[in-house]
């Protein structure tokens, strides 16, 4: 069973739910899902540094990360996930076409 960590902006977590299930249920995979309800964004920064550690290890752990880039969007601290999976030889996929520039 491949593992694989979701990655997108929260702004897209309804989705990232629906996506990780259909990962889970259609093709089988272990899915590691970093979706959290930041609608509060009461999370001190130490709390967050932890998330962002945690969530990098997930990473480690995967076969491949699964971008959710709706509409193409890619935030900032998504692109930093992505830069550290190619660093760590794991393959990118992404719900959507990239677009070349």
């Amino acid at each position: 069973m491949k593992v694989v960590t979701l990655c997108g902006s929260m702004r897209y977590q309804n989705e990232m739910i629906k996506i990780a299930r259909n990962l889970e249920v259609t093709f089988g995979y272990c899915v590691l899902q970093c979706v959290y309800d930041f609608a509060g964004k009461n999370d001190t920064q130490k709390e967050r540094d932890k998330i962002i550690k945690a969530h990098f290890k997930k990473i480690d752990l995967s076969d491949f990360i699964y971008v959710v880039n709706i509409n193409g969007f890619i935030s900032e601290s998504t692109q930093k996930e992505i830069d550290y999976a190619i660093k760590h030889d794991k393959e990118v996929f992404y719900h959507e076409e990239v677009k070349k520039d």
